[in-house]
């Protein structure tokens, strides 16, 4: 529908979408169609849809326009639910279109993170809610530690979090705290501190890239100085964990910054060294980090990291403020929602969220961005 067309409620909540020149207005499924959701779209996409209602052949224009990029364009369009494909004598999209061209795609990763990724797809798989926002949601907090009573006595207070880091007043990690950092206004989730040799959290091009510190939350007390230790010598910029006792028994519970990937392998280097051993509790949806050797630094998902996009990359959700992760969380619980709204048997909706991911650049074998994403740290 064109956005001029739209209501005054919905164009008023759609208004950021014109700031895009090529911005034509939004499709709608059809009544009954669970799972495929409102989508902007673009003239050309507006003008393809609209000549393909009746059904035939991609239109020359197509090919022309878009070269190489047509195919993998068609096909996220299919696999969304937009147009549909002949097989078999059917018109098909989504999942039962994707079963059919289904070449077997990237396998699946070996390592504990991937595992873990690919376990809390299938966790999402089960729990078949039809809330987007809840499933994304459930499957970002996958691999959370239970909130019990032992640490809601331990960690039940602000003081109590900052004295159990050893950063109270006092405390044995609060003197190179503030030697090399400073506080900043702490949030209700996270406690965060900047360099004070402040420099630039992102690199020329805007991208951030993030380090996952993740030891079991049995083991962080008695690590966190060593951590602290390592993150001074990489001269980390930025930093932050988790406030209470829910943030500190989350997987991605320390989360670092800094402006190049380089940068970040220090850090991880430095850290690994220092914690040999130390046993890793591990963030799904994130990147292992491994060495000139291709060796894994701070195995078992100690260490990890993922890159935000850029604020002005295309592929970022309006608005900005969404992570990698919840830009991938987001994505695979849209997929999944798609996947049982096409009622395909042919492929579980927990490998069709991986196609239909892998069809943005993802890498879901190693849980990397592609060039598609970024303007650099291509090929990591």
């Amino acid at each position: 529908m064109l956005f001029d067309r739209l209501g005054p409620g919905e164009r008023l909540a759609l208004e950021e979408l014109r700031r895009d020149r090529d911005f034509y207005g939004i499709l709608r499924p059809r009544e009954g169609a669970a799972g495929l959701g409102i989508k902007s779209v673009d003239r050309e996409t507006a003008l393809l849809f609209l000549t393909l209602r009746d059904p035939g052949p991609l239109p020359s224009y197509v090919r022309q326009v878009l070269g190489e990029a047509a195919a993998p364009a068609m096909t996220r369009l299919v696999a969304d639910g937009v147009l549909e494909v002949e097989a078999g004598g059917d018109l098909v999209s989504g999942a039962a279109a994707v079963a059919s061209f289904h070449q077997g795609g990237g396998e699946l990763g070996n390592s504990r993170l991937a595992r873990l990724s690919i376990e809390a797809l299938r966790y999402g798989q089960a729990l078949a809610f039809d809330d987007p926002l809840l499933l994304s949601f459930r499957l970002y907090s996958y691999n959370r530690r239970p909130l019990t009573p032992r640490w809601q006595q331990l960690l039940g207070s602000a003081e109590a979090v900052r004295e159990h880091l050893g950063i109270g007043r006092g405390g044995p990690n609060r003197k190179i705290l503030d030697r090399v950092w400073e506080g900043r206004p702490p949030s209700e989730a996270w406690l965060s501190w900047r360099a004070r040799a402040a420099e630039p959290l992102s690199s020329r091009e805007g991208v951030t890239w993030k380090l996952y510190v993740s030891p079991e939350p049995e083991a962080l007390a008695g690590s966190f100085g060593e951590i602290l230790e390592a993150l001074a010598a990489a001269r980390t910029p930025q930093f932050k964990i988790g406030a209470d006792a829910s943030g500190l028994l989350r997987p991605d519970k320390i989360v670092a910054y800094f402006p190049s990937f380089e940068r970040l392998a220090g850090a991880a280097e430095a850290i690994a060294s220092r914690l040999g051993g130390i046993p890793a509790q591990g963030v799904p949806f994130t990147s292992e980090i491994r060495s000139e050797s291709r060796s894994e630094i701070g195995g078992e998902g100690l260490l990890s990291w993922g890159a935000d996009p850029p604020a002005d990359d295309p592929h970022r959700s309006r608005g900005g403020g969404e992570s990698w992760r919840l830009w991938l969380t987001h994505r695979l619980a849209q997929a999944l929602l798609g996947a049982w709204a096409s009622g395909s048997g042919s492929m579980e909706p927990w490998r069709f969220a991986l196609e239909r991911l892998r069809l943005e650049g993802v890498d879901t074998e190693t849980w990397t961005p592609g060039a598609l994403l970024w303007r650099e740290g291509e090929g990591r």
